[in-house]
Formats: structure tokens, sequence, C-alpha cells
């Protein structure tokens, strides 16, 4: 079995502020080992499970965050970016098992996370798939699918949990805290640690198959950017078009077009 994991910072235990998330910030160290630990039980887990291959994404920031010699011998760690429209979730392909989510959170516009955000937090005011907001769960869920992988575990703050529930009922969910304006109530770190590695191995030694979700016939992603001018510039992406002065949409029937738009907007 081949597990392709998928890291971020802002969904671990305790992190509750920006700075715990800023690579520059003395605060950054102590959550960094947190994100280990957990991707380092999802590990676990997963080799409890028979997994005989594991691929980590860090995607978090610099990409530069994961402490590979605290994780099992096997695993094989992707750092920094190569600009590949794949992004969180590159080198994923259909030769994988299952994907699984560490330290996911919720998305741009939500009460649910002081650290809510879609992929850029001073960028984006709101990201729209289909009409849904798009958390980076949506966005990334959806390219394991366009190459056949079913995602089957979600650990991070609770509003994440619940959209992947409501994406899929049969994923696994670990909330690691609850948002509470710019507060979180957190789970005990070694008990997150404990559910995550118990999750991913029951998960994992059950029926993947309802976890398989179909991809839409057709993509309508908007945009809503937090300034005007970046709104404007994204508006000259072909087949992009200008809603307002601050939000753009671009449709397609081919989801690796709305990655490659995608990763253009992130630029901006």
């Amino acid at each position: 079995m081949k597990i392709y994991i998928s890291a971020d910072i802002e969904g671990v235990a305790d992190i509750t502020h920006w700075d715990e998330a800023d690579k520059s910030k003395s605060d950054f160290k102590r959550h960094a080992e947190q994100m280990t630990l957990e991707v380092g039980a999802a590990c676990e887990g997963s080799l409890n499970a028979g997994a005989d291959e594991i691929w980590i994404k860090d995607a978090h920031g610099s990409g530069r965050n994961i402490d590979h010699n605290a994780l099992p011998g096997n695993v094989k760690l992707i750092r920094d970016w190569s600009g590949h429209p794949f992004s969180m979730m590159q080198e994923i392909d259909n030769t994988f098992d299952a994907a699984l989510f560490v330290g996911y959170h919720s998305p741009a516009s939500s009460a649910q996370s002081p650290l809510s955000h879609t992929t850029h937090s001073k960028k984006f005011h709101l990201v729209r798939m289909n009409g849904m907001v798009a958390s980076e769960f949506l966005i990334n869920a959806y390219t394991a699918l366009y190459v056949n992988v079913p995602v089957v575990f979600v650990s991070g703050d609770d509003g994440i949990c619940e959209i992947a529930n409501s994406f899929n009922d049969n994923i696994k969910t670990v909330s690691t805290k609850k948002g509470i304006g710019s507060s979180v109530i957190s789970s005990h770190p070694k008990e997150v640690i404990l559910e995550i590695k118990n999750g991913v191995e029951s998960v994992l030694k059950s029926d993947l198959s309802g976890c398989k979700t179909a991809l839409p016939d057709s993509f309508r992603f908007e945009i809503e950017y937090r300034d005007h001018s970046s709104a404007y510039m994204a508006s000259f992406y072909p087949g992009m078009k200008l809603l307002s002065d601050r939000k753009v949409v671009f449709e397609s029937d081919d989801y690796f077009d709305i990655l490659k738009m995608w990763l253009f907007a992130e630029l901006l």
C-alpha cells in the first residue's frame, strides 16, 4: 500500500497565532515540532495498517518545516516548492492508494479558526468552487481525485473536519482544536498524536472505496481578492473574467486548467 500525506501547520494542536506559523519568529520552532510529530503519527498509523511506501509533501510556507530524521526511515519527504500546479499535492499520481491531510485548517472567511485562510492569508478574501467555499482541503481533495486517489483522513480544526465530513462522511477526521474569535481551545498535543495514529490505522484497514468521490463535470472558480489591483491583473489570464472590482471567475471542464489558473492567481 502506497500512501501520500499532505501536511500543513495551521491545523496542528495548540497553534493559535500567525507568529507561531512564521519560520522567522521565535514561537515557530515548537509548533514545527508538533507538525512533525503529527505527521509522524500518520506515518506510524499507515505502517501499522500495512503501508510499504509513504510520501509526504511539506506543504506549509517555505516547505521546509518537517524534521525528516524524526520520521520512519522509509519515508520520502518533498521539501520546498517545484512550481508544479499540483502544489500542496506535488508528485501525487495514480500509483498511490490513499491520501491523508494532516494539520489542515478552515478556509478564508471562516470564523472557525483564528488562522483561517486559503493558501495566502493576506491575498484572498474568499474563494468559491461551484458555489462552495473553497478550502485547501477541497482544492487538494479534487487534485487527488483527478489522479483517482481518495482522501481518506483529515486532521485539523473543527471547521475543516466538518467540511471534510460534509464532502464525504467516510473520511476519518481528527479534530485538534476549536476556534473562538482569536483564541483556540486545543486538545492536548499528545492526545492528538495518538488519535491521528489510531485514526489513520483504522481507516486504512477499512474499505477505502467509500472515500472515492466523483469529480464534477465542470468547474466555476471564483476568487475575491483583498486588493482590487490583484483582481485587475488576474483578469488578463486567458479565460478569466472580472466580475467586480475585487472578484474574478474562471470556468473549465478540466480540473488541471483550474490548477494552472490557481497557480497564476496565487503569484499576483
